[in-house]
């Protein structure tokens, strides 16, 4: 199972720095690889598997809701979470948002833009403290827009749990 994750993430990282998006056939592809191989491996592991993807699907569509996510990024979350199941998906998602935001900042600062990221995370937090009520929802493809391909530090947080099996108490 470790070898089809590391393929799966691998070719990720490759098709988001190339041509920025991330293939359907990637990334459905590689759930269900997840969770046959968690199947075959031990049928009780499937379950985890299947609640790491429905986990990573509602952290996939809120990020994608709120314009911080593409929709290939978000299908790559739900094959991280059935690979790593429930118990290793928590601890990849920290992981990967501070890869994320690492890389956010270093990309925004190389293109001149770091203060316009920085007002559009407040405006996001807030609108999200506020369900939306009062702050900016602001969409990936607007034309002052600077998007980051995210496969990367999302490759890079499952590595990190994968690599160390560390997951949150």
């Amino acid at each position: 199972m470790d070898m089809v994750l590391a393929f799966v993430l691998s070719l990720a990282v490759v098709y988001d720095l190339r041509e920025r998006r991330i293939p359907n056939a990637l990334t459905v592809g590689g759930v269900f690889a997840a969770l046959t191989l968690r199947l075959l491996i031990d049928p009780a592991l499937a379950l985890s598997g299947v609640l790491g993807a429905g986990l990573g699907l509602v952290v996939a569509i809120a990020l994608y809701a709120a314009g911080a996510f593409g929709a290939g990024d978000g299908k790559l979350l739900i094959a991280v979470g059935a690979f790593l199941g429930l118990e290793g998906l928590p601890t990849a998602l920290l992981a990967t948002g501070i890869a994320g935001g690492v890389l956010s900042v270093i990309v925004s600062w190389r293109k001149g833009a770091l203060v316009p990221l920085l007002v559009h995370v407040k405006d996001l937090a807030l609108w999200y403290l506020t369900l939306g009520r009062a702050g900016a929802r602001r969409k990936l493809s607007g034309a002052a827009a600077v998007t980051v391909p995210y496969g990367p530090a999302i490759a890079l947080g499952a590595t990190i749990v994968w690599a160390t099996r560390w997951t949150l108490p």
